[in-house]
């Protein structure tokens, strides 16, 4: 009998060649079938169960299941255990670039880790072909202690590079990492950047036929990060497959040619770029509403109570009420309001506007001049847009009321939420109008 989990890495002394020819078994460099792996929650029984699962290994009488993958059930947890990936499958080709998205907690890392062969699975297979490059985490592999010349050669040597190799290449290596005057100083003393650019320059010298990086290019600045791109780029010509994890959806959209969505361990949605990211985002915009939808209280009062908040409303261009417009239509936001006190002086409303990228507007009607004078006992504040051309699924309010001259808060709300629809095809996080065109010069 053989165990359930597989892992199998065919590497090859010489990076797989490239070709754009018809696809056949060899241009899969990853193939992964129906893999899980599941972790325990207590530390007392993680150790106890690792104990059982090995003394179980080694007697060939009683091996845990079967040869072929399975899926996993509940039946196969303990108490404590839960699964960190469940069930996951996909190819990956040379040349193409698989875009690994989900929340924090989804799954990401723990599969990268089975792919990179640092832990395996309890169900399924994982068969790699050629080289493997991994950057999983910042600084992984480095000892804080040896310098970065150092660093390089044992990085390298856990890479499979020999030491003629990296004797060839550590010029190059440097170079690349922009470090020459601190790479014969310790890597402790190494900023975050400084280790991204190393550990990648690394990786990138051994050419590797898969590559796998997991938001470590998010920290280099922006010329290091297009140098990388540019890199990858080049690998990509020649045949190297790709497996990128990041929050930047940008990034995803632009460089994978497909995208698996985690969500707890299991494959949300796995296929096409667009369709991946679009669901992503649709989830992400619902379990935010979800988790803030309770905090936006009518009923309670954050301030000293003397103007109080009593409920709130958002309005079309035709005054409709709504709770979803068009992106780059027209808007009012409607604030009912009770005076429970005299004012000395007007009040001022402070309004901002976010998406979950930052802060898209902020103002104050005294900032456009406008005073609301002496205020009636109850009424509504009105602040209208004439377009919201924001690129996003959608934007939440916060606003609150004071005294323009002590600042003393009389009622605060937060996350009052507008849903944005028809976003269109642009990136980026404002929707404009746009005009293309090429003009010939003078030669």
């Amino acid at each position: 009998m053989q165990p359930s989990a597989i892992l199998r890495k065919q590497q090859l002394d010489t990076p797989l060649a490239g070709g754009s020819g018809s696809v056949v078994e060899s241009d899969v460099l990853v193939d992964v079938q129906r893999v899980s792996k599941k972790f325990c929650r207590d530390l007392k029984k993680s150790l106890w169960y690792g104990i059982k699962d090995v003394v179980t290994d080694m007697n060939p009488w009683q091996r845990r299941s079967a040869a072929l993958p399975v899926a996993p059930s509940g039946s196969d947890l303990r108490p404590a255990e839960f699964w960190a990936v469940n069930d996951v499958s996909f190819q990956l080709r040379r040349g193409e670039c698989l875009g690994l998205i989900g929340h924090n907690g989804a799954g990401k890392t723990t599969l990268l880790k089975m792919l990179n062969g640092l832990i395996k699975p309890d169900h399924g297979s994982i068969t790699m072909r050629g080289r493997v490059s991994a950057l999983i985490a910042l600084g992984a592999g480095f000892n804080p202690i040896l310098t970065g010349r150092e660093n390089v050669y044992v990085n390298g040597a856990i890479l499979g590079l020999s030491k003629k190799e990296i004797d060839e290449q550590i010029d190059g290596i440097i170079d690349f990492a922009e470090i020459a005057e601190f790479i014969d100083s310790p890597v402790q003393s190494y900023s975050s950047g400084m280790q991204v650019r190393l550990g990648f320059a690394v990786a990138t010298a051994m050419k590797p036929d898969v590559m796998i990086l997991d938001e470590v290019l998010a920290v280099g600045d922006v010329s290091f990060q297009a140098k990388c791109f540019n890199t990858l780029a080049e690998f990509r010509e020649r045949g190297t497959a790709f497996i990128l994890v990041s929050h930047n959806m940008h990034q995803i959209a632009r460089y994978s040619t497909q995208v698996l969505y985690l969500k707890k361990g299991k494959t949300q949605f796995g296929g096409e770029t667009d369709g991946a990211i679009e669901h992503f985002l649709r989830d992400m915009g619902q379990a935010e509403f979800e988790a803030v939808h309770e905090r936006t209280d009518w009923s309670t009062v954050y301030g000293s109570g003397k103007i109080a908040f009593t409920a709130g409303r958002f309005r079309d261009g035709n005054g409709v009420e709504v709770t979803t417009i068009e992106a780059g239509a027209a808007v009012t936001l409607e604030i009912d309001y009770k005076r429970n006190a005299d004012l000395q002086a007007p009040p001022v409303l402070d309004v901002v506007m976010r998406d979950r990228d930052g802060i898209l507007f902020q103002g104050t009607n005294a900032m456009s001049g406008v005073s609301f004078g002496a205020l009636p006992k109850c009424g509504s504040f009105h602040v209208s847009f004439p377009s919201m051309p924001f690129n996003s699924d959608y934007v939440e309010f916060f606003f609150s009321v004071l005294d323009s001259k002590t600042s003393e808060i009389f009622d605060w709300k937060r996350h009052v939420r507008l849903n944005l629809g028809s976003r269109g095809v642009q990136l980026g996080r404002v929707l404009l109008p746009v005009n293309w065109g090429c003009l010939a010069g003078a030669e």
